[in-house]
């Protein structure tokens, strides 16, 4: 009897155990990049320009590690969660300016026929649904064949402090979001507050995507001064600080054989700018409007099941007006990439970037190459050639 009564037990004991293990889950994941960089002209102390062999941390990839969740509520509801550190592999400090979980942080509850409500830093829809079109940011290309100074965020590198978002399901192929980010300063609520809307159709080998971002006094640097907003400057959140930052994108990829094509485009206006996220931190400007108009064609194709060729190419269309006058800055920027899977979660990649910018008229800040958060050039060219390893786990 006593045994019968201990199995009994056992058996019950074993099936609450994997009745509550398969309604609550918790994933550790991450992505670890490394490489050796040859960097062109970048600008020393005292101005002049020098050729760089540098080890970089997440040329492809930021280097982050993250704890994803979700719990089985019952009726279709799950509760929801993800919080997610960035950091520096090849010096181990934290990234996004200290931030203990700056990539991400947020919970929320999603619903399986409806969508996903979620409160906490997070991602606007050009990154949710843009960015997978381009070859930048979440593209094949990563961080190094960002647009320049990643003015339509497209390379993930501001997110939305204080939001709540709403994520709809799956439809047929097409979703759609919408977001608002919170400035959370009493009697200011438009000082440093942002908002975006966004949707995308996945149809098999044609996706498309459309998303709007809008941020009201991004930074906080204009008076009073919110710099903890929606869009914080304490930490480089901001990558373009001002009164009012505007950002529309578009993009499309199709699929055929081993090939695909993408095309994007994307428009960028700040009112009263005053800085530029340039080289791991900030570069002054002064003007009543800055304007950048993103052309970008990308291409890859796998030659085999491991080895994959791939590029873009970007034209940026700049305005900047002052008081004064006005100039008008061009960015040819061109990526090329060869990746070898060696397994399924690690990579070798080679990949070079070139960009060549014109019409700046003396404007440092504008006038100079820069690519990505490396040193920028001491002139209007720079050369960027990439060898790493990447892994996700």
């Amino acid at each position: 009897m006593k045994k019968a009564l201990l199995t009994t037990l056992a058996v019950v004991a074993g099936t609450v155990s994997s009745f509550a293990h398969a309604q609550s889950s918790v994933t550790l994941y991450g992505t670890v990049d490394a490489g050796i960089d040859y960097v062109s002209n970048q600008k020393g102390a005292a101005g002049a320009g020098h050729n760089n062999w540098i080890m970089e941390s997440g040329n492809l990839s930021t280097d982050r590690w993250g704890l994803r969740g979700s719990e089985d509520l019952g009726g279709g509801l799950k509760a929801v969660f993800d919080l997610e550190n960035g950091f520096n592999i090849a010096n181990g400090k934290l990234g996004n300016g200290g931030d203990e979980f700056g990539r991400q942080a947020w919970v929320g509850i999603g619903s399986n026929a409806y969508g996903t409500v979620t409160l906490g830093r997070q991602y606007d829809a050009l990154v949710d649904f843009v960015a997978p079109l381009s070859a930048t940011g979440s593209g094949f290309g990563g961080n190094i064949a960002d647009h320049p100074f990643d003015n339509d965020n497209l390379n993930n590198d501001f997110r939305m402090n204080n939001a709540m978002k709403f994520r709809s399901a799956n439809y047929a192929g097409f979703s759609f979001e919408g977001a608002y980010a919170f400035s959370n300063m009493a009697g200011g609520f438009s000082n440093n507050n942002a908002y975006t809307l966004g949707a995308a159709y996945d149809g098999g080998p044609l996706n498309l995507a459309l998303a709007y971002f809008q941020s009201n006094q991004p930074g906080g640097v204009n008076s009073p001064t919110n710099t903890g907003g929606a869009m914080s400057s304490n930490d480089g959140n901001a990558t373009i600080t001002g009164a009012r930052e505007r950002i529309l994108g578009a993009g499309g990829r199709y699929a055929f054989g081993n090939a695909t094509v993408g095309l994007v485009f994307t428009r960028t206006t700040v009112d009263d700018p005053r800085q530029i996220a340039q080289g791991g931190s900030y570069g002054a400007v002064s003007g009543d409007y800055l304007t950048f108009n993103n052309y970008e064609l990308n291409g890859r194709y796998a030659l085999t099941s491991r080895f994959s060729l791939g590029g873009s190419y970007t034209f940026t269309d700049g305005h900047f007006g002052t008081a004064t006058g006005a100039v008008s800055p061009k960015w040819n920027q061109f990526m090329l990439q060869a990746d070898y899977a060696m397994s399924r979660r690690t990579d070798l990649y080679l990949e070079g970037v070139y960009q060549h910018v014109s019409g700046a008229d003396g404007i440092a800040v504008l006038g100079n190459a820069s690519i990505y958060s490396l040193a920028a050039s001491s002139n209007d060219k720079q050369v960027v050639v990439a060898a790493g390893i990447r892994h996700r786990f």
